[in-house]
């Protein structure tokens, strides 16, 4: 898939890792991240790039010793997203960066080039549909994706502080969040707790277009692009974004295949 931002059209470019057309954008939330003077209108433009080289490099910043140079473009960290998924659904995984000399190195610092926001279920762990290792990646997860002032707190310090420059909602199939909430509205009951709290935050995702298994499926892809949209109408991340330093993007795993696509 290749990327139509303005900063970029007609330019030489790689496909894009995840199949799919680009994300859009939802309107603006009231909450913002950590209050830096950047502000921006939110839009998804990030030029894509080859694949992080395959050799070993020498300890600079954002490199960790022993390891290959982190990517440092959203094009890059895509790319190698899309290939540790591509190792895990053919049983080829790596399982990089688990040495002692690793992890002697990342006992000083960290240099992770995705966050990953994610639902909590237990087939779906991110480090591991993506092949990655120690440092790689910073992992939040939640029920459903849902987000909460310390998950969009999460995000920004990855963003914000470490210069990650890319950031991927994970939703997945079967998920019992949206299933739970799904349902929750369809029969009008309350659920215990602190879980109707999680189906509050993904009912504005029904699909009212679809009934069963397949509302459940589709609520799942629009809780992925409402949970993308409101970090994308964040004003600190749509800064980083305008600049092409950010992409934010809606993806889905399938329990089924193993693979991830993207969520448009």
């Amino acid at each position: 898939m290749n990327t139509d931002s303005p900063a970029h059209r007609g330019a030489g470019r790689a496909p894009h890792p995840f199949a799919g057309p680009r994300p859009t954008t939802g309107g603006p939330v009231r909450r913002t991240l950590l209050r830096t003077a950047l502000t921006g209108a939110a839009a998804l433009g990030a030029g894509l790039a080859a694949t992080r080289p395959a050799t070993a490099a020498p300890h600079t910043p954002g490199n960790t010793p022993g390891t290959a140079p982190r990517p440092g473009t959203p094009g890059e960290a895509l790319a190698e997203l899309a290939a540790g998924n591509r190792r895990w659904r053919a049983f080829r995984e790596r399982h990089p960066h688990e040495t002692p000399e690793i992890r002697r190195a990342l006992t000083t610092a960290q240099h992770p080039f995705a966050v990953v926001l994610g639902c909590i279920d237990s087939r779906v762990p991110p480090e591991l549909v993506f092949d990655q290792g120690l440092g790689d990646l910073m992992t939040v997860r939640t029920a459903g994706e849902v987000l909460d002032e310390a998950v969009l707190g999460s995000v920004a310090y990855g963003v914000l502080e470490l210069g990650i420059p890319l950031v991927v909602v994970l939703g997945h199939q079967s998920c019992g969040a949206v299933r739970a909430a799904v349902e929750a509205e369809e029969s009008g009951g309350r659920l215990p707790a602190h879980i109707q709290y999680l189906a509050d935050q993904i009912s504005p995702a029904i699909d009212h277009g679809k009934e069963g298994d397949a509302r459940i499926d589709a609520t799942v892809d629009a809780n992925v692009r409402l949970v993308r949209s409101r970090l994308a109408a964040e004003p600190d991340l749509a800064a980083k974004v305008d600049t092409g330093r950010l992409a934010i993007v809606g993806a889905r795993y399938e329990l089924t295949s193993q693979a991830v696509h993207r969520v448009a």
